[in-house]
């Protein structure tokens, strides 16, 4: 219930003008209901009265009918305001938790991220957050507007018909509502997560089916791979039927509630009719209004059956979302980077490197090799800031790296890591994405240092499609894409990891050349096993 108050909290900060204009115009809409089946109830009951006692042609049809119309043109009117503010509101509020999820995720520990699959981090952008509108459109607006249309409109019938029936049906409608949700919400929180689960299970197969469609197909295990998809869609409908089951039986309990409200206001009502203490189109009015009133009651078991998966997805998405998230730009902020050197001393990381001590001074290119596994990839990642180290430090210019802000700090450091990922768009996209401001007279030099022009001469120039994650290019052309990306920006630090992997070694050489030409003063520091990256760098520096 913590992350649901807090998802609350921020939806009402996000739009808090219009969700409560909406919350306002939800009761309004309620009230109305309410008063336009009343007053119709009574302008009936009343009318026929009048005929039955002869007085037909001196009772006032004017009003209540004028009464009538104003209720269902207004009933209408508020249900369209209301549906236009609160969606507006809620879909600006789940802007407002994306872009903090955003953050959330990316203050991550670089190990937590590993570990974390692309996908689950996907659907928590998506699935999840979108499931949270139910926090305020499903959950919150139903429970407070139908919580203060039923004291208004037992308050209003308490005036006009007096203390029984319109105690009988605050009593049942409110007490209902209540022991329905205690009985059936924790119900519903296991139901949701077991279709959570099986949901996420019938998209990580499919997707894994489709990532590796051609191995499964070399290896004939596309069958097998299918077969694994229908068990788990089976799966998954025995979850929703036992997430619905749960619904059903609410719905049946509130019809319950509603039947024992207008059974009850019946026979209160016409009982003290024939005690004469009440009138027949009063009496009619109660019964009414009692029926009316069954709008209140009707969301909460919709409200039941979200429940626990909007429960479920607030916990997922406020786990990664910290209490209090400054905006990046404000984070210890100081002054421009000064040019390098890139400083190490007395770096320690566990287990792998007990004490590491360098320097990479302005225009040098200095090369970290040793055995695969002895922390190359490590100490890249802890001078860009990715990994604290367990002692010593890393600082660029003089200054330690922790003490940079984001903004300073990627501005220029750059960092090519093993695994780097493409956006789909065009090779300009692609290297904008370094530098916003990049014109393509420098697009076109950065694709010359990185071996791609004649590629993008050959193609759709600057206008070549990569593809998502790149697909659209070979290996070789993906890397050098990023390459070109990481440059672009000219970053004053230039850190590497295995930058050549997949060219050729004419290829790579050329690169690597390309790249120290364009970048003439950069501090490079490279991880690399290959020769070719050795024979270029200035110095090289073991792991052991």
């Amino acid at each position: 219930m913590t992350a649901m108050k807090r998802v609350l909290i921020l939806c009402l900060r996000s739009a808090k003008g219009a969700m409560w204009r909406g919350g306002a115009l939800t009761v309004l809409v309620l009230l109305a209901g309410v008063g336009l089946l009343s007053l119709s109830g009574w302008f009936i009951a009343a009318a026929a009265a009048a005929g039955l006692a002869g007085a037909g042609l001196t009772f006032d049809v004017f009003k209540p009918s004028a009464g009538v119309r104003a209720l269902a043109l207004g009933r209408t009117a508020a249900r369209y305001g209301e549906r236009l503010l609160t969606h507006d509101a809620t879909l600006k509020a789940l802007v407002a938790v994306r872009l903090r999820l955003l953050r959330g995720l990316m203050a991550q520990p670089l190990r937590r991220l590993e570990r974390a699959r692309a996908g689950a981090a996907l659907n928590r952008m998506i699935s999840d957050v979108d499931a949270l509108d139910g926090v305020t459109l499903r959950l919150f607006l139903p429970a407070i507007a139908g919580a203060i249309t039923l004291i208004l409109a037992s308050l209003g019938l308490l005036w006009l018909i007096g203390a029984p029936v319109a105690g009988w049906i605050a009593l049942v409608y409110g007490g209902g509502a209540l022991a329905i949700g205690r009985r059936f919400g924790p119900k519903a929180l296991p139901a949701a997560r077991r279709a959570e689960r099986a949901i996420q299970a019938v998209r990580a197969r499919a997707n894994d089916a489709f990532a590796a469609r051609e191995d499964l197909t070399v290896y004939n295990a596309l069958d097998a791979q299918a077969a694994q998809i229908h068990r788990a869609g089976f799966a998954l409908g025995r979850a929703r039927d036992r997430r619905d089951s749960v619904e059903r039986v609410a719905q049946f309990w509130v019809t319950i509630a509603v039947q024992s409200a207008v059974a009850g206001a019946l026979f209160i009502g016409f009982w003290q009719v024939s005690q004469g203490t009440l009138s027949t189109p009063l009496a009619t009015t109660g019964v009414l209004a009692a029926l009316a009133l069954s709008e209140v009651l009707m969301p909460l078991a919709r409200g039941i059956s979200e429940f626990g998966r909007i429960a479920d997805s607030a916990r997922r998405v406020m786990d990664d979302i910290p209490e209090e998230t400054a905006p990046l730009a404000e984070r210890g902020k100081t002054g421009p980077v000064v040019v390098p050197p890139l400083d190490l001393r007395g770096v320690a990381i566990t287990p792998l490197i007990d004490t590491l001590s360098l320097t990479v001074e302005r225009g040098e290119m200095a090369l970290l090799s040793g055995p695969s596994g002895v922390g190359k990839s490590t100490v890249l990642n802890v001078i860009a800031g990715l990994l604290p180290a367990d002692r010593g430090s890393v600082c660029i210019g003089g200054t330690p790296v922790d003490q940079y802000s984001d903004e300073d700090l990627r501005g220029n450091l750059g960092y090519l890591p093993q695994r780097a990922a493409l956006i789909d768009g065009t090779v300009l996209d692609s290297l904008r994405l370094g530098n916003p401001d990049l014109s393509e007279d420098e697009a076109w030099q950065i694709l010359e240092a990185v071996q791609l022009s004649g590629f993008a001469t050959s193609r759709d120039g600057l206008k070549t499609r990569v593809g998502s994650r790149g697909s659209a290019l070979s290996g070789g052309e993906r890397r050098r894409v990023a390459l070109g990306r990481l440059i672009a920006g000219r970053p004053a630090v230039l850190l590497m990891d295995e930058p050549t992997e997949g060219l050729d070694e004419a290829t790579a050489t050329a690169v690597l050349h390309g790249i120290r030409t364009y970048l003439p003063t950069s501090a490079i520091l490279i991880a690399s096993h290959r020769d070719c990256d050795r024979a270029l760098a200035d110095r090289t520096i073991t792991l052991r």
